[in-house]
């Protein structure tokens, strides 16, 4: 299936070449003189773009960004060392002073750049405050504080703060839900076991689950606690502060849980050892060689409380080495220390390739060459817990991070190849991987049509509801945006429309469409994200893009442009429709709005012209572009991110497209077959 691919960039020169887009029957093209004018300008923004990531480069091939989060990973970071007998005077106070930075005019911490106060990220940082050695007469934590008791207190945290606090003595384990570790235990077909959770709850669930039974607790000094953010400090808080309706399954999973409660206070546990073990030996064996679990920062903490209230020494090697993972996760100058999430060196290499490919930058460019090198030897040939559902599947995906061999993703994974095919005929890359990696991706396709992230059909919305699970993140559906991505995968690879992995597909997108016309996005914000990488894919399969549903996601982003010609979309349109599409403009969001319109054959059109402006007019002289907005996704409504990379690849991709489809009118496929050298 993988083939050679033409290479439709000139090796004398980084401008676009005609090659890389199609055109759409009926297309207009703008006036020759204008034409001209903003090509100009777009070549030199290109050309400066180029130069930064050149410059940018690890020697080993990849490019690595910060990805920026909330306050929560930090401060979550100083509680583990704390809970550890690991005080440094020194790191406190560096810390300290990266959460001090974040704290918003009104006293609160927010869940984004700009966004309203949270209240679990603000009692997570006052906690992390006062354990580096601040006073609640500190004028931050007075005014945390106030807002603290106003949004309900500690009782209305949510459940992974409230865990947070128990370990210190701060919070009554007994309120909040248990997690049997007994769970352990089920077997795949039961409805609720381990591998019906998504691959981030399960790598967290697992380790919680040892920690609930085990109950740990390191009491602090009297001074350093929290009882002032209680409304009520003498009454033990209910497991939910919210009301619920009589008859549903949150009510349901709350009754079973006081019968748990009951259970353990009566020390009737059935199979505790047994599961103990089992849960033991799952983190052991889920622990990557480089130290981690799961490649984020839940799991991995989680991991190295478990392991410690299991009896493991702190100096033990699975907690030395997850510590250390940790360590690498840091980003530490001299005055402030933060914690990732997570690190994206694939994902970064990846899109600043194809950036670099669409924008110009010869195949053979020895940046290029480095990068998909690097690339091609991180592919995954062992199985991970995706194999679960699907044990026939052969391996041969890509993870996020450096190293998570137990999870690799549809999204990496297609992304990966699309750069990575246009290499087949390099001694670095064979033919066989790159099968394996596609017929891994095809492999991992839902019943429903569509693609989810980790795992297959991992669809059952009914343990959102378990009371441990308020993030609502519990499990991996299929989303539009991880399915356009992978149409636009086949569509390179000379899928055809009819196909009926394809044709599945498609069903999908039209089932998921919203209303307006766009498509949500799971993993970046949010209709501007999904509507975007839906119509890439149409594009690429070569979907009739004057089809009504296609012309409807059209409309769609033409009338929510920005009066400054970008596009942007908040944080908030996960949970407020009325955002949808709509906020302040960001680099990274204009530009995917930009290659949708030019997807759907709109690439002469105002609106598309108005994008490219405001993507020169805002480009800085070394050829970045600034951008405070959180535009990645982690748990839609709880957990953003800002990938610090997306402000400068994507305007670059935008740029290059729109470059080379206004240089030419007939020329073959979206996002570009690609010629061999010379």
């Amino acid at each position: 299936m993988f083939r050679n691919m033409r290479d439709g960039y000139s090796r004398k020169s980084s401008t676009p070449n005609p090659a890389v887009l199609s055109t759409h029957p009926g297309e207009k093209v703008l006036p020759v003189a204008e034409r001209v004018t903003l090509l100009d300008r777009v070549t030199a923004a290109i050309g400066k773009a180029h130069s930064y990531y050149i410059t940018q480069q690890h020697e080993d091939g990849y490019w690595w960004y910060e990805l920026e989060s909330n306050v929560t990973m930090t401060s979550e970071y100083l509680m583990l060392l704390h809970f550890l007998g690991l005080h440094d005077e020194q790191r406190d106070r560096k810390i300290a002073h990266h959460i001090l930075k974040h704290q918003r005019a009104d006293g609160t911490w927010s869940l984004f750049w700009g966004g309203e106060g949270d209240l679990s990220t603000t009692i997570e940082a006052y906690f992390a405050l006062k354990i580096a050695g601040f006073s609640p007469d500190n004028e931050p934590l007075k005014k945390a504080r106030a807002f603290i008791l106003n949004a309900g207190g500690v009782e209305a945290a949510r459940v992974f703060t409230k865990i947070f606090l128990a370990l210190f003595g701060e919070f009554d384990w007994k309120a909040i839900p248990s997690i049997p570790v007994q769970m352990n235990l089920f077997p795949s077909w039961f409805p609720i076991n381990i591998y019906n959770f998504s691959s981030w709850a399960r790598t967290t669930v697992v380790p919680l689950s040892v920690i609930a039974e085990y109950k740990p607790v390191k009491p602090l000094n009297h001074s350093v606690g929290i009882r002032e953010l209680y409304r009520d400090p003498c009454k033990k808080p209910p497991l939910t502060p919210k009301k619920l309706p009589p008859f549903s399954w949150k009510r349901f999973f709350l009754v079973q849980d006081k019968i748990l409660k009951i259970a353990e206070a009566l020390s009737i546990r059935p199979m505790r050892e047994k599961a103990l073990k089992r849960a033991e030996q799952w983190i052991l064996e889920h622990q990557e060689p480089c130290g981690d679990w799961g490649g984020i920062q839940p799991p991995m903490i989680n991991s190295i409380i478990a392991l410690v209230a299991m009896g493991y020494e702190v100096s033990s090697e699975p907690v030395q080495k997850g510590l250390e993972a940790l360590e690498r996760f840091c980003i530490e100058d001299e005055h402030e220390l933060s914690l990732q999430a997570c690190i994206s060196p694939v994902w970064d290499t990846a899109l600043t390739g194809l950036a670099l490919l669409y924008s110009g930058k010869e195949r053979s460019h020895p940046s290029l060459v480095r990068a998909c090198r690097w690339l091609a030897s991180k592919q995954i040939f062992t199985k991970g817990d995706w194999s679960v559902k699907r044990p026939s599947l052969n391996p041969g995906g890509w993870a996020f991070e450096f190293e998570n061999n137990w999870y690799p993703d549809v999204d990496d994974t297609a992304v990966v190849l699309l750069l990575l095919n246009r290499y087949v005929d390099r001694d670095f890359i064979k033919r066989e991987h790159m099968e394996k990696g596609l017929q891994w991706v095809l492999g991992m396709q839902g019943n429903d049509g569509g693609w989810g992230a980790f795992d297959v059909d991992n669809n059952m919305r009914l343990l959102n509801q378990l009371p441990f699970g308020d993030l609502e993140a519990m499990i991996d559906p299929s989303t539009p945006d991880l399915t356009g991505r992978v149409l636009e995968l086949l569509g390179l690879l000379g899928y055809e429309y009819m196909n009926e992995t394809v044709q599945r597909a498609i069903a999908f997108l039209k089932r998921t469409q919203e209303k307006d016309g766009s498509w949500w996005g799971r993993w970046g914000v949010n209709y501007l994200y999904g509507t975007w990488s839906v119509l890439m894919g149409l594009c690429a399969i070569k979907e009739d893009m004057s089809s009504p549903y296609v012309q409807r996601a059209v409309m769609c982003l033409k009338r929510t442009q920005n009066p400054d010609g970008g596009w942007g979309e908040g944080c908030e349109s996960y949970k407020d429709q009325t955002c949808r599409c709509r906020g302040k403009s960001a680099p990274s969001q204009t530009a995917w709005a930009i290659l949708a319109l030019i997807a759907a054959g709109e690439v002469a059109c105002e609106e598309v012209k108005k994008g490219i402006v405001y993507l020169l007019e805002r480009q800085k002289p070394e050829g970045t572009w600034d951008e405070n907005e959180f535009t990645g996704t982690g748990f839609p409504k709880h957990f953003y991110l800002r990938y610090h990379n997306y402000r400068n690849c994507f305007p670059l991709m935008a740029l290059g497209q729109f470059c080379a489809r206004m240089q030419s009118r007939s020329l073959p496929e979206m996002p570009g077959s690609v010629e061999k050298d010379g």
